[in-house]
């Protein structure tokens, strides 16, 4: 397996398991420190925006893994790949351009985010690059 597939393999995998995470932290069966949570993550509107995320994640994570390991034919892996790594980037984008907006930086979720935005661009000029098999 190509090291950019691994990349977006444990990306994929890591956004479904925060996303299963903060199920559990909505239905209390497990608790998380504050300081492990995103800015304001007792404002109503925040947890909506944080939740507004949940679609576009679980997409392009599915849309990944599929593309990947789903037994398709070579254009329609190279389509979900594409699909994927646009919502990647989108996701990603999104989340900065809002903590931009609102002035606040946390080293880690930026980090995170930024990585969804360098991999997915990184990966979809790659793969814009290469000759069509």
């Amino acid at each position: 397996m190509k090291f950019e597939n691994v990349l977006l393999t444990l990306t994929e995998c890591g956004m479904l398991l925060y996303w299963v995470f903060a199920l559990l932290v909505v239905l209390e069966v497990i608790s998380i420190p504050p300081e492990y949570m995103y800015s304001d993550y007792q404002n109503p509107l925040v947890v909506a925006w944080n939740w507004s995320f949940f679609p576009i994640d679980v997409l392009f994570s599915i849309a990944g893994l599929v593309g990947r390991f789903g037994g398709l034919g070579v254009g329609r892996r190279a389509m979900l790949s594409v699909f994927s790594l646009a919502l990647m980037f989108c996701a990603g984008l999104m989340a900065i351009s809002f903590w931009t907006l609102t002035g606040e930086f946390d080293v880690f979720w930026w980090g995170v985010n930024i990585w969804l935005v360098v991999l997915s661009s990184a990966v979809l000029v790659s793969r814009l690059r290469a000759p069509v098999a």
